[in-house]
């Protein structure tokens, strides 16, 4: 019986952060210049705030640039997680992002409006199994009320969506750091342009 309420609680908990996501969104696509949907991942264009970020290209990435924020579908998450384990959605969430990563460079080489991308960046406590082969450099945060908000922030969402309801996640809680993963535009187009992944 317990078990049973238990699950009942975290539906209606999955239920809420979705409609906080969906509000997210409406206000994303309002404050970017340039917003789109590729895959599982959502790609806001904005002008960068924070520490200035050189990359291994050799590009800078300052205050005022624009780059493109990146942000996975939860709720396609969400969907898989109710039907497999999570070693296995990690490994479907990798080769999603590697098809999203192909359709962005598409519009990145091809619309005006990107033409002033510089880089793209996203944050996330699973770097790991994004990273591995996708090209994306790791930079840490800068520590301060940011860091810990956006700490707290995933750590609850990596809980709300974990099929154990974050049981495992606990103990291990204190490695879960996270960490910003950037991609140059260059980068991109040299790792995912049609030449490079045919």
């Amino acid at each position: 019986m317990e078990a049973v309420e238990a699950t009942k609680l975290k539906r209606v908990i999955q239920w809420a952060w979705m409609g906080w996501e969906q509000w997210f969104e409406r206000f994303s696509r309002a404050r970017s210049l340039y917003s789109g949907e590729y895959g599982i991942c959502k790609m806001y264009v904005n002008k960068y705030h924070g520490p200035s970020i050189s990359c291994q290209d050799g590009t800078w990435i300052h205050a005022g640039d624009w780059i493109g924020e990146l942000h996975l579908d939860n709720r396609l998450i969400l969907e898989m997680l109710r039907i497999y384990d999570a070693n296995q959605v990690a490994l479907r969430v990798a080769r999603l992002v590697r098809g999203s990563m192909r359709q962005i460079c598409a519009e990145i080489r091809t619309l005006p409006q990107l033409s002033q991308v510089k880089a793209l960046q996203g944050i996330t406590l699973l770097h790991r199994g994004i990273t591995h082969g996708m090209g994306f450099e790791t930079h840490p945060l800068k520590k301060g009320t940011s860091r810990s908000l956006t700490t707290y922030y995933l750590r609850l969402l990596l809980t709300v969506f974990h099929p154990r309801n974050g049981n495992r996640i606990g103990p291990h809680a204190e490695k879960l750091v996270p960490l910003r993963l950037v991609m140059t535009r260059n980068a991109l187009i040299e790792r995912f342009s049609p030449a490079k992944t045919a």
